[in-house]
């Protein structure tokens, strides 16, 4: 039965046509395929990020067009805060490592903190131009922020304090992090260069650029380090993915088997394998030591974010096809599609269990999935 579920729902997935657009359905008149067990409706506009507390895992933030941030539970959708503040889109949302605090980060160039279980406004955060992602540490209470305007900020949480800024991109940084260590932090920008700096003295440690004729000849879109801190994965605008040795800031090797920008890439925490997702609607499966492709598993439109299972062997998937899926990534057998959404699923998060997912879309609802059927 699950099979031919599963055939059906595929078929529901939207179609595209091939400059990406959806094409019309004759049955678009149906009534939609709704696997979701619960949702949160209040911010009409598009959900950008949504984040899981990471101990009390029945507690979702999510962050939108309506320039505001929820924080909200799970089983019955209910509201707990709502966070404002901003004056432009919330295009981040994160809780710290302990999940005392969340955050928001906006195109209004503003990071603001609240305390998760009180609701409290902790401090707001100033110097980037436009935000474009947040990231704590995985030890303590500093955040970083990237910018449209090329910088990258970091502060102290509760006072909220400058420590550093990091300048050395010229364009737009798209994606940062430290790394699983806390001692790097690593960014990625649209000026196809990567960055490994040192969190105390702001000094950049390795830098590789487009000068490189084996990295990245256009924009940088999307960046994954794996869980020893040894390796970084760059996806970019031309197709191509790049493993790169953090350690010695050297090029390992290039993936390359997709037609199109590479928009979201990830490592498996527990298998020698890692994962790139295009605007093709294919998501590739990787062999990191030999660099080879192991599967190809394919969306009926592009692929927007992926993220790997924290125990099992599994990738999930949301795109633009309004689906989320869930792949076997040691075969590429699709093991789960959730339908619901009536526009593209921009991002999501799954509980560490792997059985909830909360998603948040274009069509301005976040959803909660459940793996078991019901």
């Amino acid at each position: 039965m699950m099979e031919e579920d599963e055939d059906e729902n595929a078929e529901e997935a939207e179609q595209f046509d091939e400059d990406g657009n959806p094409v019309e359905n004759d049955d678009e008149m149906m009534e939609l395929h709704d696997d979701s067990v619960q949702g949160f409706f209040a911010h009409k506009e598009p959900v950008y990020d949504v984040a899981l507390h990471p101990v009390h895992q029945n507690i979702a933030v999510s962050g939108g067009g309506d320039d505001k941030s929820y924080l909200w539970r799970l089983y019955d959708g209910e509201q707990l805060y709502e966070f404002g503040g901003h004056t432009d889109s919330v295009t981040q949302v994160a809780f710290s490592v302990d999940g005392t605090y969340v955050a928001s980060g906006s195109m209004d160039g503003k990071v603001r903190v609240w305390k998760s279980e009180t609701g409290e406004f902790v401090c707001e955060l100033e110097g980037p131009d436009e935000v474009v992602w947040i990231n704590w540490h995985p030890k303590g209470n500093i955040i970083l922020a990237g910018a449209t305007d090329s910088s990258v900020w970091m502060w102290a949480v509760p006072s909220g304090s400058f420590m550093n800024v990091f300048n050395g991109h010229s364009g737009p940084v798209t994606s940062g992090m430290f790394t699983p260590d806390g001692k790097r932090i690593v960014t990625v920008s649209e000026d196809a260069s990567l960055i490994v700096w040192d969190p105390k003295t702001a000094a950049a440690v390795h830098r590789i650029t487009s000068d490189d004729a084996r990295f990245h000849s256009d924009v940088i879109t999307c960046l994954a380090i794996n869980k020893d801190s040894s390796l970084a994965m760059t996806g970019s605008a031309d197709g191509t993915a790049k493993l790169v040795n953090l350690h010695s800031g050297t090029i390992l090797g290039s993936f390359e088997n997709h037609t199109d920008a590479i928009e979201t890439v990830g490592f498996s925490d527990h298998l020698n394998l890692a994962a790139t997702g295009s605007l093709d609607g294919r998501l590739n499966i990787w062999d990191v030591q030999t660099m080879q492709l192991r599967t190809s598993c394919e969306h009926k439109g592009p692929i927007i974010r992926l993220n790997w299972h924290k125990t099992q062997p599994l990738v999930t998937t949301c795109s633009a096809d309004r689906s989320v899926q869930v792949w076997d990534g040691r075969t590429g057998q699709n093991v789960k599609i959730w339908l619901g959404h009536q526009d593209a699923v921009l991002c999501f998060a799954m509980t560490d269990d792997g059985l909830t997912c909360v998603t948040g879309s274009d069509d301005g609802c976040a959803l909660v999935f459940r793996m078991v059927d019901n």
